[in-house]
């Protein structure tokens, strides 16, 4: 699947079927977030991949946002160096990573946004650290409809030269 096709046909998939991600599968989503461009090749994130069925199901309870976390069989924290940029890096690297996830038929789902100090200790994360989203990995439990969405108008969010003038 290429980059657009991914790009518009992903959803976020929230319950999970009961299989693993295969290791070469999961090193290809990391890596894809590892290859992530960074502002000025900081590269300010790490990231923790979990497969720990206890550490899941604890994770899903530090994060309110993030109880399905419990019943996916992958999930990847991204860490991050307090850095001027690393939030707008680490959010480009989840999202490398998930749409390689996506190309590969696994679906996800982020959980969280900073302010995650819960998370720290259960995955050994540095106090001078903040821990950006625990992103959830797995085969989508039903068919995902790709590519339905309801997303508005592209004329009503895209701009041409100047804010307010029709793109289209």
């Amino acid at each position: 699947m290429d980059a657009y096709e991914a790009a518009r046909t992903a959803l976020a998939v929230r319950d999970y079927q009961d299989k693993p991600v295969p290791a070469d599968v999961v090193r290809r989503i990391v890596e894809a977030g590892r290859l992530t461009g960074s502002s000025i090749n900081g590269q300010p994130w790490h990231f923790i991949v979990v497969r720990d069925r206890d550490m899941l199901r604890r994770l899903a309870g530090a994060i309110g946002s993030g109880p399905f976390i419990a019943d996916a069989p992958l999930a990847i924290a991204v860490a991050l160096e307090r850095t001027q940029y690393a939030v707008s890096d680490g959010s480009r690297a989840i999202q490398s990573m998930m749409l390689a996830a996506w190309s590969e038929g696994v679906g996800s789902n982020w959980a969280g946004f900073l302010g995650m100090e819960a998370v720290k200790p259960l995955l050994g994360i540095p106090k001078n650290m903040d821990v950006l989203a625990v992103v959830a990995f797995g085969y989508p439990a039903r068919p995902a409809g790709k590519g339905v969405k309801r997303r508005k108008a592209l004329a009503e969010v895209a701009h041409r030269e100047r804010f307010g003038q029709p793109f289209a």
